[in-house]
């Protein structure tokens, strides 16, 4: 038999865990541990190989020696963590071409659980599935009238622009439903602004890609161009927002502190433990800043978000937050296929981990027709990565917050934020 493949599965599973941190000091009893982390498991080796052949020589159908190995790696994942994912080369590139910011499709962004289905964690704004009503915490169970495929995925819904693709929806409180969507370019613009009244700032920011950083420096030097060189305050909106690139969010804080910590990263691998400091230069000089949220917020934006208060520098308006504390690295392979794995916890500059329970905001909104939360949450995910302050004897996502849509909050957190200004020295 050949045991290449089942080679590249075992490098892929020890890579990095074998991997020391930096700055640990020799310890016999810590580099036994580590010696002993980096041995391959042979015994448990041989029982994969016993199934594997056992599959190729008797299972009722020949299977292809490529898919039964790219099964097993999906496997070494599968339950590690939600966000933890083994990519076939489409996938791949449709991930590239998300954190790009451009790609032909119908414009949400998926999580794929058991079942399979695919849960949506935000329709992106101005797209198909946004205008078809799609909404996040919505279950897609079908694509075209075909059930979703461990291997495929979500990729079934890419395709030539122009053309139509049919989607089976499940959503709390009513019965499944199918919806149309024709797909599109997607250009994903992330940034978009205006002013809500003379001097008051609005930055919508649907999701943290290549060059959101810039265009959120644009967007800011033209609010306060329209101002007449000055804001008397600005909201950030990430309502729905499910987080994207790390980079981008940290200088959008360091844009608007002149010193402290953004974030740290902490984790296994050498290169895991990070500290990102703000360097001089708000360039809104220490006019008050409002950050409104709610349960679609995510990694990245709550990464903004805690920043910017633990800091002293916001005031948070909304719903919890979505509960995301972990960081992913990608990891290319040489045959185009890659692995998403969740290698690190992020921490707020307070020394916090929301893994699992969000942030709760300063300032609390309930949407106008809705009373009870969505149960939409990290914590209502299967096998999510347990949060260093989540409520074990809680039920998955109890402690989830709703989804705020609409112009209404935008005008309770403008409120808030004139207050904030009447307070602020000129």
């Amino acid at each position: 038999m050949r045991l290449r493949p089942l080679i590249l599965a075992v490098a892929i599973a020890c890579a990095l865990p074998a991997m020391a941190q930096q700055g640990t000091a020799p310890d016999p009893a810590g580099a036994d541990s580590e010696n002993r982390s980096r041995q391959i498991p042979l015994e448990e080796i041989r029982y994969f190989v016993s199934v594997y052949n056992a599959i190729r020589e008797a299972y009722v159908t020949p299977v292809e020696d490529k898919k039964l190995m790219r099964s097993a790696l999906r496997g070494l994942l599968l339950d590690l963590d939600p966000h933890s994912v083994y990519f076939d080369a489409d996938a791949a590139k449709d991930f590239n071409e998300d954190t790009a910011g451009a790609y032909e499709g119908v414009g949400v962004e998926l999580q794929q659980q058991p079942g399979p289905v695919l849960k949506i964690i935000a329709p992106l704004e101005g797209g198909p599935a946004e205008r078809a009503g799609l909404r996040s915490g919505d279950i897609i169970t079908a694509i075209d009238g075909q059930p979703i495929n461990d291997t495929t995925g979500s990729t079934p819904l890419r395709g030539v622009a122009g053309s139509e693709v049919k989607v089976t929806v499940q959503r709390q409180g009513r019965a499944p439903f199918e919806v149309s969507l024709k797909r599109e370019r997607i250009q994903l613009q992330s940034v978009r602004s205006r002013l809500l009244e003379p001097g008051y700032g609005y930055i919508r920011i649907s999701r943290f890609q290549a060059g959101t950083g810039e265009e959120f420096d644009q967007a800011l030097e033209a609010l306060k161009t329209q101002a007449n060189g000055r804001l008397n305050g600005l909201l950030i909106d990430l309502r729905g927002n499910p987080g994207g690139l790390l980079g981008p969010a940290v200088k959008i804080a360091d844009d608007l502190l002149d010193d402290g910590l953004i974030v740290s990263t902490r984790g296994r691998a050498r290169n895991s433990d990070i500290r990102n400091h703000a360097k001089p230069g708000d360039l809104l000089a220490g006019a008050p800043v409002a950050v409104l949220v709610d349960a679609g917020s995510a990694s990245a934006s709550e990464v903004l978000a805690a920043a910017l208060r633990d800091n002293r520098r916001a005031r948070i308006i909304g719903s919890r937050t979505f509960g995301k504390g972990s960081v992913q690295s990608f990891l290319p392979l040489a045959n185009g296929d890659a692995v998403k794995l969740t290698t690190a916890r992020y921490y707020t500059p307070s020394g916090r981990s929301i893994q699992g329970v969000g942030i709760h905001p300063d300032v609390i909104l309930t949407p106008e027709n809705e009373t009870a939360p969505s149960r939409y949450s990290e914590a209502s995910l299967p096998g999510h990565l347990q949060g260093e302050e989540e409520p074990e004897s809680k039920l998955a996502g109890e402690n989830a917050g709703h989804v705020l849509p609409g112009d209404a909050p935008i005008q309770a957190a403008l409120a808030e934020l004139k207050r904030l200004a009447s307070q602020n020295p000129k």
